[in-house]
């Protein structure tokens, strides 16, 4: 297939993009290169025949129509979105922006290049559009969330993520345009941009740094190896039905002070500190940031039944890849690390409101 691609420079977007390459798909990336977007996370496919990328802001109408009518895809993938929590409690008016402005520009330029199609290819079209589960709030200690499970979100990216699924779901409702959602749980592995608790972790641990863990650390996540939802994402795309979500799981629940052990336990193996012993001294608990969901889980049972598709890593096995995948690749977050973000705290409500 020709598959654009919103948000491909990004973590799950970069790894997407390397996935459906791999598979044979040809691919448009279409990008606004943000502080999370970073086209060093794809030099290894930068010239393949099969790679194209175009740098646009997806609330820009006109651009997405370029290039739709340049590229014309057989289905869209739609990853594009402000993604980080802490990020958007001190700045929530770019997440409005990007993921509701920006999902619908997406889903309106979508309408109108698919209704524009043959009706054979109109038929075989498809949109994607991939949300999180942050959307339906928190879960006490047991349960899962399903596909029918009520809406509740409760930080400002939720909140958005929460409004764009709502949207893709009326454009299919009120113009029949073929959408599918898709709702994951926390993502981890290579070329994540190191904000997020399994990179901080990580470069945290190597530099002697404090560890940072919220609270007392019981907030419970599900994790997702990134490889694992990139083929999830595949599958629904292939297999999925117009009109239906899909839940997506690791099917590895765990606290996060357990979590944030099992890394630096991980790394007393792979990379020893000198002199310093177990780099779990360093961890270090730090005030909990406001409305912090205690839990998330998933019931993944219906993609695993109607699209064929389960996690591949284990409770351990992608998280040791990460930590590699981090100690082998210090030129890639080293650059990062040398720009404004320095893995400093965000998200505790104190910064501009803008």
């Amino acid at each position: 297939m020709k598959i654009l691609v919103t948000g491909g420079a990004g973590f799950i977007g970069c790894n997407l993009v390397r996935h459906l390459l791999q598979q044979g798909h040809e691919v448009l990336n279409f990008d606004k290169l943000t502080y999370a977007g970073n086209l060093e996370s794809l030099a290894d496919v930068a010239g393949h025949p099969g790679y194209h990328f175009v740098q646009g802001d997806i609330s820009d109408a006109e651009t997405v129509r370029r290039a739709l009518a340049w590229f014309k895809p057989q289905a869209i993938m739609h990853l594009a979105a402000e993604s980080h929590v802490d990020r958007s409690i001190d700045g929530p008016m770019a997440f409005i922006q990007t993921n509701v402005v920006g999902t619908a520009v997406m889903l309106q330029a979508a309408r109108e290049y698919w209704q524009a199609l043959p009706p054979a290819e109109g038929n075989r079209f498809r949109f994607l559009h991939v949300s999180t589960d942050e959307v339906y709030g928190s879960l006490g200690a047991t349960g899962s969330f399903t596909e029918s499970t009520p809406y509740d979100p409760h930080s400002p990216y939720s909140a958005s993520k929460a409004a764009s699924d709502h949207l893709a779901r009326a454009w299919f409702h009120t113009y029949g345009l073929p959408v599918m959602v898709t709702n994951c749980s926390n993502n981890y592995g290579p070329y994540q941009f190191p904000e997020k608790l399994i990179p901080v972790v990580i470069l945290k641990a190597l530099r002697g740094e404090p560890i940072p863990v919220y609270g007392r650390g019981e907030n419970v996540r599900d994790w997702l190896y990134v490889l694992d939802h990139a083929e999830a994402l595949l599958a629904v795309l292939e297999r999925g039905k117009p009109g239906e979500t899909y839940n997506i799981g690791g099917n590895n629940e765990m606290r996060n002070i357990d979590l944030v052990t099992l890394l630096c336990r991980i790394l007393d193996e792979l990379r020893p500190a000198a002199r310093r012993g177990s780099y779990t001294q360093q961890i270090t608990f730090v005030p909990d940031r406001p409305g912090h969901d205690l839990r998330y889980a998933i019931d993944a049972s219906k993609i695993r039944r109607e699209v064929g598709w389960r996690p591949r890593q284990d409770r351990e096995s992608g998280f040791r890849q990460t930590v590699q995948w981090y100690l082998d690749n210090e030129p890639w977050w080293q650059r990062i690390l040398e720009g404004k973000y320095r893995l400093q705290r965000l998200g505790q409500g104190t910064t501009s409101p803008a």
